[in-house]
């Protein structure tokens, strides 16, 4: 199963898409070093009026059985919490449409497995991170 990330906010570049692209960049280089996800590639979206070429804001991750769930989920509990990551949001999308937002600033570490095993596993179209403070 393929699993699209939009990267929707961030601390730099805040309004112009720089700071998206730089978060999808950088979560693209950290998923690509777990040796529990075998493919990880950075996409993009069509160019808005006034930009060229295409940008590269999204990271599709191909998610197989052995466990690459809870790689992704233990990946990203981490990303999270590097400095600079407490603006950062993200949607997660599955191939069907559905979707789940995760917040830095509000998803729990500790049910970030379970969050993305429901969203990502369910036939529901949209989820929500909880809100409430962060947990280590």
């Amino acid at each position: 199963m393929d699993v699209h990330i939009s990267v929707i906010g961030g601390e730099t570049g805040r309004g112009n898409g720089s700071g998206t692209a730089a978060e999808a960049e950088s979560l693209t280089d950290w998923l690509r070093g777990e040796p529990g996800l075998t493919r990880v590639t950075l996409t993009g979206r069509a160019p808005e009026p006034g930009e060229m070429g295409s940008v590269l804001d999204a990271v599709t991750v191909a998610l197989g059985a052995g466990g690459a769930l809870s790689v992704l989920a233990s990946s990203l509990r981490v990303w999270f919490a590097q400095p600079r990551r407490s603006d950062v949001r993200l949607k997660i999308r599955r191939a069907d449409g559905g979707t789940l937002e995760l917040d830095a600033k509000r998803v729990r570490a500790g049910d970030l497995e379970d969050l993305l095993r429901t969203a990502l596993e369910s036939q529901e179209p949209e989820g929500r991170a909880p809100s409430g403070p962060e947990q280590g």
